[in-house]
């Protein structure tokens, strides 16, 4: 993907009714036809970037290898693009090779034990 802000003519096509509403609402704030749809894409962009669903979409095909790292930060951004490289080289590494400490006791001092059997069963008072 490229960070070019130069403009780039694209064609598709779409159906009439749309390009007559679109030409209405353009005439009516007197602006241009491809201004309203850049700003409609960059909008639909921002959102779809901070949607929850297309970031866990994203890091899921990251982390299998299925898009690139620029393309990652293209699509949701750069903090949110290194967070997910972070993790995905935390996820790949192997993890510590840690023993349990035997020098302390977590059960250390005084504790409580509770018998289930002998608790009463207050729903059925009243």
């Amino acid at each position: 993907m490229s960070t070019s802000d130069g403009p780039r003519r694209v064609h598709f096509q779409s159906p009439e009714y749309l390009v007559e509403r679109l030409d209405a609402v353009a005439s009516l704030f007197d602006k241009d036809r491809t201004d309203l749809l850049v700003e409609a894409i960059r909008e639909y962009l921002e959102d779809t970037a901070e949607s929850e669903t297309f970031q866990d979409l994203v890091a899921e095909r990251y982390y299998d290898d299925q898009l690139e790292f620029e393309t990652v930060k293209q699509l949701v951004g750069a903090e949110t693009a290194q967070r997910l490289r972070l993790l995905k080289a935390d996820l790949e590494s192997e993890p510590f090779d840690l023993a349990p400490p035997d020098d302390f006791d977590i059960y250390a001092g005084d504790t409580t034990t509770v018998d289930p059997t002998s608790a009463s069963d207050t729903s059925s008072e009243q």
